[in-house]
C-alpha cells in the first residue's frame, strides 16, 4: 500500500486533500505544525471544539510537531521576505515541507500531500511559487496538491501510478463553493469557518511583534505568548505594561506572570489585571503609571482616585492612582501609528 504524509491545518482544504488521497486507498499520516503564532489547538475557543474532528471519523493518524525556534528564526529573517505584515509564508511552507520530508523518510512514505489551492494565497500559492517551494524543501516532484492537481504539472506519485490524476480536482482561486460541495460528497460536516489562522497576518499583532523584536531580538516564549493578550504599553526599552481586557485575558496574564513581574488590580470593583514586565527593573514611576492604567480600565475609571493593590516580590501594598487620561495612553500604547504626510517642497 502506498503511503503519504499530509500537512493538516485542521481546516477544510487540508482535510479534503487527505480524503481525496485516502479515497484512492493510500495510507495517510497527517502532521500538524504548531508555532507561537498559530491557532492554539488546546484552546477550545480559538479553534473547533475538537481540533481534528475528521481524523477519527475517516480513519487517519495525526502527529503534532512544534516548530519552536526554527519558526521564530524565519519570522525574523525570512529568505523570501514577509507578506503584507510579518508573515513569512514562503519560508514557512518550505520549513513545514522539510519537516514532512523527514517524517516521510522515517516512515517510508512515498510522497507529501498539502491542501494548498492555486491562487488562494497571493504570496505562497502561485503556479510559479510551488516549484520553488518544493525545490527548496528537497521535494521536487513529490508534493501532491490534490485540490488543484489538474491545473499543475503531474507529480511523481501520479506518473508512477500511485495516484490517479483523473480523480483529483482543478480548484483555483479564493471561492469556497467547490470545497463545500466536495465536503458534502464526503459527508464532512464538522470543519471550522475560514479564518486567518496565523496571527502574523493580523496587522495589530504583527506590529506588536515587530515592536518587541526592535527592543529584544531574542524574545522569550513568555514575551511571545503575551503578545496575544491585553493592551500593551511600552514604558522604556526593557519595560512593558500589559492590561487585560476581560476575565479570560486576566487569567492568561496571571498564568504567564513570573516571579520578577509585578501585578496590579483595582480594589473593590471590576478591574483588569495589569502586568509590569520586562528585562529591566521597574521604577517607582513605572509602577505609578501601571496603577494609573489599571484605574483607567477599571469600573471606577470616572473616580478622581482609585485604590490599586500591587503584588511585588511576594508582598503586596496599595497605592492610590488617578485614572490615566487618553493622551497618556496614546503616548505609550504599542500600536501602529499613521505615517506623517511627507512635505512637498515648493
Amino acid at each position: 500500500m502506498a503511503k503519504a504524509i499530509a500537512l493538516l491545518s485542521g481546516g477544510l482544504d487540508s482535510t479534503l486533500a487527505i480524503l481525496l488521497v485516502k479515497k484512492q486507498g493510500i495510507d495517510v499520516t497527517a502532521i500538524t505544525f504548531l508555532t507561537h503564532f498559530g491557532c492554539d489547538i488546546s484552546d477550545s475557543s480559538s479553534c473547533s471544539r475538537d481540533p481534528f474532528p475528521a481524523s477519527e471519523k475517516f480513519g487517519f493518524r495525526v502527529k503534532l510537531c512544534h516548530l519552536a525556534d526554527k519558526f521564530v528564526d524565519i519570522v525574523k529573517n525570512p529568505k523570501y521576505g514577509h507578506g503584507k505584515n510579518m508573515n513569512p509564508c514562503i519560508d514557512c511552507r518550505i520549513l513545514m515541507l522539510k519537516e514532512a520530508k523527514e517524517l516521510m523518510r522515517l516512515t517510508g512514505a512515498d510522497f507529501v500531500v498539502t491542501g494548498e489551492v492555486l491562487g488562494q494565497r497571493p504570496m505562497s500559492q502561485r503556479k510559479e511559487t510551488f516549484p520553488l517551494i518544493d525545490r527548496e524543501a528537497g521535494l521536487s516532484g513529490y508534493v501532491l496538491r490534490p485540490l488543484s492537481a489538474k491545473l499543475l504539472k503531474p507529480t511523481v506519485p501520479e506518473t508512477n501510478g500511485l495516484v490517479d490524476r483523473e480523480r483529483l480536482c482543478d480548484i483555483s482561486g479564493r471561492t469556497r463553493k467547490p470545497q463545500i460541495r466536495l465536503a458534502e460528497e464526503f459527508g464532512l460536516t464538522d470543519y471550522p469557518n475560514p479564518a486567518g489562522g496565523c496571527l502574523l497576518t493580523e496587522p495589530n499583532f504583527a506590529w506588536r511583534l515587530k515592536e518587541l523584536l526592535r527592543f529584544n531580538p531574542e524574545p522569550s516564549m513568555k514575551e511571545l505568548n503575551l503578545l496575544r493578550v491585553g493592551r500593551h504599553f511600552r514604558m522604556g526599552p526593557s519595560i512593558k505594561i500589559i492590561a487585560g481586557r476581560d476575565e479570560a485575558e486576566n487569567n492568561r496574564i496571571e498564568a504567564l506572570c513570573s516571579n520578577d513581574d509585578i501585578l496590579l488590580r483595582a480594589e473593590g470593583c471590576g478591574s483588569p489585571l495589569v502586568l509590569v514586565t520586562g528585562e529591566g527593573k521597574p521604577s517607582e514611576e513605572d509602577i505609578k503609571s501601571a496603577a494609573s492604567i489599571c484605574a483607567r480600565y477599571s469600573d471606577e475609571k470616572t473616580a478622581p482616585k482609585v485604590r490599586v493593590s500591587v503584588q511585588k516580590n511576594g508582598s503586596s501594598f496599595e497605592v492610590e492612582a488617578a485614572p490615566a487620561d487618553e493622551a497618556f495612553l496614546e503616548l505609550y500604547r504599542v500600536q501602529k501609528r499613521p505615517e506623517k504626510p511627507k512635505r512637498i517642497k515648493a
